[in-house]
């Protein structure tokens, strides 16, 4: 309740000195006045201003309690006063006064009596309706006071720290209700100047900001009302192009400007996006469609996928990999490769806590988006990119496209988790947090082919044998999870045979709905005789007769005759 409205209440029971009162002691004197009976603080106003006159001088002189009971008990004293009046009129009058008179003086006390008591109950009627409304106002009060206690009360306990922090925050939160539902002001005159902006909504708790410089917080984002968001329907990850105003003359500039237009949400109008279908609402199945990642005679890491674990849309593979395995040179080479033979494809290149050189590698080799938040980022950079990735993926998959998600690594972005979230306070082994487990398995969730609709692929490394006890845990909570699995090998990539791929180890669900008959039953063939012989010589040898042949086509016509 506000400082002014319990002023006027405190004014209106009669309360000495309210008006230069603090908050915390008008609360104290409003409860004050209610358990001390404050309907009946002023009955001496009700009664006659000719009784107060005929009263003799000792009553006026009376000391302080006496006038206290008086006022307690008013009713008690009107036959004093009546016995003292014939002695003061006979003081003053002196003796002149005679039968008639003292008649109608005690006709008109009677009626006087009469009138004051009528006063007195209809006053005390509304002393008790304002009783009540001063309970309520006290109650709410006196719940706005222990709030404010709770919020920043370092004086102590008691009054007197309480006043100190009620000189405090004087006037700070003096329209706090105004203030919380304020938006920025978005009428656009004449006379403003609109200056063109586009970026990536990243929506949060109570705000929305547009991402000009990237997918990470910026000093030129742009800051979004949540009535905008919600008139509009819009979700974290759309790409929202509109208009920003420059402040006008005379106004305060603020830290990140609004904007005040919107023109267009992931390249359509802004009305048509209101009614989209929900991700999670979309129907997944297995891939049915293929992603050759064959390009030419010498990349041998496309083919030898092609044939150990072939990649279709809507995959959701896990490339395991020990340490200095060749995994991000194995991941560049498939971005390359779908990046010439998938076209039609939007190619995002996810790299969490990754080496710079590595991403200028990858902004340099790829035809495609590259996100990356390097090692010298804190962790909670890391996983704020990873998020506003992938929910971009989902809102192009919404739209009908193809997208496909490159990541690396994914055990990286368990520990940013694991460094960011808040403790939950169930611990697992090697000192793993419970809750940092669930939003790497999200992510990686998120991959999956829409019936009659887009698809969304996910390709994320994960590090094994690392020594690391919480590379370990990440790893077996992601494991099932996966429908593609690529297997790399240290003793390979000791010996420099690359691309280090266990051909035996490594599979694809479901890899009937991708290969033809004839080409399953030769890449069964195949596998069955790199098993039965050492798996370091066969890998070799299964090198040296891609390189001798052109194409895939070509080997696989070698293997049947063979």
């Amino acid at each position: 309740m506000l400082l002014a409205d319990l002023k006027a209440m405190a004014n209106g029971m009669g309360i000495a000195g309210a008006g230069s009162m603090k908050k915390a002691a008008l609360v104290d004197a409003i409860k004050g006045a209610q358990a001390g009976g404050g309907g009946n603080s002023r009955p001496a106003a009700a009664e006659p201003v000719a009784e107060k006159q005929q009263q003799p001088v000792a009553e006026k002189t009376a000391p302080a309690p006496q006038q206290a009971e008086q006022k307690q008990q008013p009713e008690k004293q009107q036959p004093q006063a009546e016995k003292q009046q014939p002695q003061a009129e006979k003081q003053q009058g002196g003796g002149k006064g005679s039968g008639k008179q003292q008649k109608q003086k005690q006709q008109n006390n009677q009626q006087n009596q009469q009138q004051s008591q009528k006063q007195q109950a209809a006053q005390k009627q509304q002393q008790q309706a304002a009783a009540a409304a001063a309970r309520e106002a006290a109650a709410a009060a006196s719940a706005n006071a222990e709030a404010d206690d709770a919020d920043g009360d370092d004086d102590g306990d008691g009054t007197e720290g309480g006043s100190r922090r009620n000189r405090r925050r004087r006037g700070r939160d003096r329209d706090r209700t105004a203030r919380a539902g304020r938006e920025p002001d978005t009428e656009v005159r004449e006379d403003d100047v609109l200056v063109p902006a586009a970026g990536i909504l990243d929506v949060l708790d109570n705000y929305a900001f547009v991402r000009t410089s990237g997918y990470l917080p910026g000093t030129d984002d742009v800051y979004l009302s949540l009535s905008m968001v919600r008139k509009y329907g819009l979700r974290r990850g759309d790409a929202i192009t509109g208009q920003v105003r420059q402040p006008r003359e005379g106004e305060r500039r603020e830290k990140f400007n609004p904007m005040v237009r919107i023109d267009s949400v992931n390249g359509v109008d802004p009305e048509q996006v209101k009614n989209r279908v929900e991700f999670t609402e979309l129907t997944p199945v297995s891939p049915t469609e293929r992603l050759r990642l064959e390009t030419t005679s010498d990349n041998l890491a496309g083919r030898l996928i092609d044939l150990a674990a072939p990649v279709g849309k809507g995959q959701r593979g896990l490339i395991v990999s020990p340490a200095r395995a060749g995994k991000t040179t194995l991941l560049r080479q498939i971005a390359a490769a779908i990046t010439a033979n998938n076209p039609e494809c939007h190619l995002m290149v996810v790299l969490v806590d990754e080496r710079p050189e590595e991403v200028t590698d990858f902004e340099r080799s790829i035809k495609g988006e590259v996100i990356a938040s390097t090692f010298d980022r804190p962790a909670a950079d890391h996983t704020t990119l990873a998020e506003l990735a992938i929910e971009r993926a989902k809102r192009l998959v919404e739209l009908g496209h193809d997208v496909v998600v490159l990541l690396d690594g994914l055990t990286r972005l368990g520990r940013a988790y694991n460094l960011a979230a808040p403790a939950s306070g169930r611990i697992l082994s090697g000192g793993v947090d419970a809750s940092a487990l669930f939003p790497p398995k999200r992510f990686f969730g998120a991959a999956r082919n829409i019936e009659n609709g887009g698809s969304l692929t996910v390709l994320a490394t994960a590090v094994v044998d690392s020594g690391s006890r919480v590379d370990e845990v990440i790893f077996e909570e992601l494991r099932g999870t996966e429908n593609l699995e690529l297997r790399l090998r240290s003793d390979l990539a000791d010996k420099r045979e690359f691309p280090a791929i266990d051909v035996v180890a490594s599979g694809t669900r479901r890899e009937e709905l991708l290969l033809g008959k004839e080409e399953l039953e030769i890449v069964w063939k195949l596998r069955r005789e790199l098993a039965d012989g050492d798996r370091v010589e066969a890998h070799a040898t299964l090198l040296q007769r891609l390189r001798n042949s052109k194409s895939n086509y070509e080997f696989l016509l070698r293997v049947q005759r063979d």
